[in-house]
């Protein structure tokens, strides 16, 4: 099998907020040997760190824990600087009246549960009582007096009105830190990246131009994907406007913080590792 034809395990998120890129893919990247799961990020984090995927959108506080298995493909990302729009904490209170109450964090995501953790007990110097799981299979949501969600689930929940405070965790963290915040990552395990380095580029620059076409037609993906919330086409277009796909320097910075925060609280690498980049 020569380079051109092995074959690529990718792991797709397929939240709105990867449409841009996503949507182009599924329309215009026609490769059998390029195989694609869609999962939650969670999901893609376990498939890959067990080698069940040799690519993907990953959480991350999967690359925190884990940084040497990992190299991360340049200019891509999930991030924001400021408000992201999709990651919210639901509340009935303010934040800083959270303390020993029960706040659900949704499990389909590794880096928003412990982002939580950081803005509150580290930011805010207060400790609810965590519960881990599916917000659909903890309805109705009254024992809660927090919830987190992310993607498709926090837009659906913002709609709604249930909770009369609504917390965007990324600007939160861009108002204490200065810096944007990383919710996911495109890692390729360090094996592949050794073994198979034309594929792996040819996939970057694969994934590279369909996010370029994807932002420039945004307002038709944005059309074509708002029914699924469902919410206003042009409300869809003004969130997936303000989402950013790159990684900066100011993105990598962001990302080590992140880093350095898990690695304080014993929840990621005690040494801080250099960021891999697969250029």
């Amino acid at each position: 099998m020569t380079e051109n034809a092995i074959t690529a395990r990718i792991g797709m998120v397929n939240f709105i907020n990867t449409a841009p890129l996503y949507e182009v893919w599924k329309r215009t990247v026609q490769r059998p040997d390029w195989q694609v799961t869609e999962a939650v990020p969670s999901a893609l984090n376990s498939l890959l760190h067990n080698g069940e995927l040799d690519l993907g959108f990953i959480s991350s506080h999967e690359y925190a824990l884990h940084p040497e298995k990992y190299r991360l493909l340049s200019d891509l990302s999930i991030s924001a600087t400021g408000a992201v729009g999709s990651v919210f904490l639901f509340s009935k209170k303010p934040l800083e009246e959270l303390d020993g109450d029960k706040v659900l964090l949704t499990s389909q995501s590794q880096t928003s549960a412990y982002l939580v953790r950081i803005i509150l007990e580290d930011f805010y110097d207060i400790k609810p009582h965590y519960i881990a799981g599916l917000i659909a299979e903890h309805s109705p949501l009254d024992p809660f007096a927090g919830v987190l969600a992310i993607g498709d689930e926090a837009l659906r929940i913002s709609g709604s009105g249930d909770f009369p405070v609504k917390t965007d965790l990324s600007e939160i963290w861009h108002q204490q830190t200065g810096l944007p915040f990383v919710f996911a990552v495109w890692a390729v395990r360090d094996e592949f990246c050794t073994d198979h380095p034309a594929t792996v580029s040819e996939i970057h620059r694969q994934l590279l131009r369909c996010l370029a076409e994807g932002r420039k037609d945004l307002r038709s993906i944005s059309s074509l994907v708002a029914p699924r919330i469902p919410m206003p086409a042009e409300e869809c277009f003004n969130y997936l406007k303000g989402i950013e796909y790159d990684l900066s320097t100011e993105k990598r910075q962001g990302l080590s913080l992140f880093c350095e925060h898990l690695s304080r609280r014993g929840e990621g690498k005690e040494e801080s590792l250099p960021l891999k980049i697969f250029v």
